[in-house]
């Protein structure tokens, strides 16, 4: 195991704090974990409190301006108080539970341009000390992973990924932040859409898939466009066809926002495009050449503009299996309020 240690000193001649973790991927909904390491400074100091922050750098809503800033996403109090005698070296092991709403900074192994890490707070002597923000990696839950590579097999390439403030209507969300997984649309969705942008809210029953279309000046364009919402459970990861799954999600929206004339889905011998982050172009790879069918009626993506707005009421956290079409009533227009949540780690 090797650990990067990251001191910060707590006033001259006080004691220092590294912060480390395990080398691996952590998940959205899991565990963390790591070790404290304190050395004692130049005299005895009781500490009074150690304190785990999950922090990430979030950027402005699109037309909201404003620089990026630093946004707190969890804080965990570890328990106990005790004496640090000079010169002491001591660790401590921790173990929390990540938000289910984390960030995630990786697809397919390969990084995202997405600042997330841990940094930990000491308090003693009515005095606080840092350590610096040590970088955390967080791989995809499964059904976030299996409708990215869909929407990649269909050939929506990777774009970017980003932060950003607010609040989307009509979910669950916990955390005043959101992440936003930008995609060029596939060939045949070109003319309708300038942008595919993915956001997943996951809880413990499952997970929101809010998609979005955005094209300048035309019905998806920001301010006028109107999301889409799915629910989908945990254990779905591994019963649904998500080819089939992404194909028709897509077609609804499109169909949803009065394109009377939907892409057809490809057929045998398409040709689609594997993408990865980091990458504008990718290499075409066989269709599957699954015909998901009609499209059901486009009963979702009424209502107001979602992402970046002010909080409301929120809805009951999860939900019944399956996919909730969002109708954008006013009841469901909601929007989560609850500071960043805190939860108690485990020495």
């Amino acid at each position: 195991m090797v650990f990067t240690k990251v001191p910060a000193p707590l006033g001259r001649g006080g004691p220092s704090l590294d912060t480390t973790l395990m080398p691996r991927a952590a998940l959205p909904g899991g565990g963390l974990t790591g070790q404290l390491r304190l050395l004692g400074g130049e005299a005895d100091c009781d500490i009074d409190r150690l304190t785990l922050e999950l922090v990430a750098q979030v950027g402005a809503a699109p037309g909201a301006g404003g620089p990026a800033s630093e946004a707190v996403c969890a804080r965990f109090t570890l328990p106990g108080s005790f004496r640090l005698d000079r010169r002491e070296q001591r660790g401590l092991l921790f173990d929390v539970r990540l938000p289910w709403e984390t960030p995630v900074t990786e697809l397919s192994g390969a990084s995202l341009d997405v600042t997330l890490g841990v940094r930990a707070e000491l308090a003693a002597a009515g005095t606080r000390g840092r350590s610096d923000l040590v970088p955390l990696r967080v791989a995809p839950l499964p059904v976030q992973d299996c409708l990215l590579a869909a929407l990649d097999r269909l050939g929506f390439g990777f774009r970017s990924a980003g932060l950003e403030h607010g609040l989307i209507h009509g979910t669950s969300q916990r955390l005043p932040l959101y992440q936003v997984i930008g995609l060029a649309p596939a060939p045949r969705y070109a003319a309708v859409m300038r942008e595919l942008q993915v956001t997943f809210l996951a809880n413990p029953g499952g997970v929101e898939v809010i998609l979005e279309a955005d094209k300048p000046g035309g019905l998806f364009a920001y301010g006028h466009g109107l999301l889409n919402r799915h629910l989908v459970s945990h254990g779905d990861a591994d019963r649904r066809d998500w080819d089939a799954t992404a194909e028709v999600w897509v077609r609804q929206m499109v169909a949803s926002h009065g394109h009377h004339s939907v892409p057809a889905p490809p057929g045998p011998g398409a040709t689609r495009r594997r993408a990865r982050p980091g990458r504008q172009s990718a290499e075409p790879a066989p269709s599957t050449g699954h015909d998901p069918g009609p499209v059901p009626p486009a009963d979702e993506g009424a209502g107001a503009p979602a992402r970046g707005v002010p909080g409301g009421s929120r809805p009951p956290v999860g939900g019944p299996a399956g996919d909730v079409p969002y109708d954008g009533s006013s009841e469901e227009r909601g929007a989560a309020t609850t500071a960043p949540g805190e939860g108690a780690g485990k020495g």
